[in-house]
């Protein structure tokens, strides 16, 4: 009994890899993945405004992606931190981009009135962008150099704004 036991699990555990061996990645239309030390991939996407906004328009400059929802409270807790840095380093090149996640833009407008937010949001509707930066957990936050290659990767909540800029050390010289 144990050694047909033993060949249907391996069967199964063989024939399991194969079959993910096969598929995973082998679809060329699939969009690149986001990987700490490789280019970010582009994406586009609606701001609050109803604009397309791009990643790639703004090659050439550092860029914070932080990805969020109104619901989630450790995201709530960081926000204000996130706006002392849109208002203190924007004018040093760097671009704040808050990617709100599968919400109305009315919900999003609504909670950044509230919460007196006013740095830049672009509505993920469909989740595609937060697949595509392998977003499991919110908050997550990328830092990308003005090279356009992710550095850092951060899952969970910034404690305060002292910590986000020692990361963006790593982004802006």
């Amino acid at each position: 009994m144990n050694k047909i036991l033993q060949v249907i699990l391996t069967v199964t555990l063989v024939s399991g890899m194969l079959i993910t061996g096969c598929t995973a990645g082998s679809d060329s239309s699939e969009p690149a993945m986001a990987t700490v030390g490789q280019p970010a991939p582009d994406f586009t996407l609606q701001n609050l405004d109803g604009e397309s906004i791009s990643l790639s328009d703004f090659k050439g400059k550092p860029v914070l992606i932080n990805f969020w929802a109104t619901w989630c409270g450790p995201c709530r807790f960081e926000m204000p931190f996130l706006q002392e840095i849109y208002d203190e380093w924007s004018g040093r090149e760097l671009v704040l981009l808050a990617v709100n996640i599968g919400e109305s833009p009315a919900k999003v407008k609504d909670f950044m009135e509230k919460l007196n937010l006013s740095f830049p949001v672009l509505l993920d509707t469909q989740a595609a962008v937060s697949k595509m930066y392998n977003v499991t957990a919110i908050p997550t936050t990328y830092f990308i150099d003005k090279d356009g290659v992710i550095q850092t990767r951060i899952i969970g909540a910034f404690s305060s704004k002292a910590q986000i800029e020692s990361e963006l050390g790593k982004i802006i010289p």
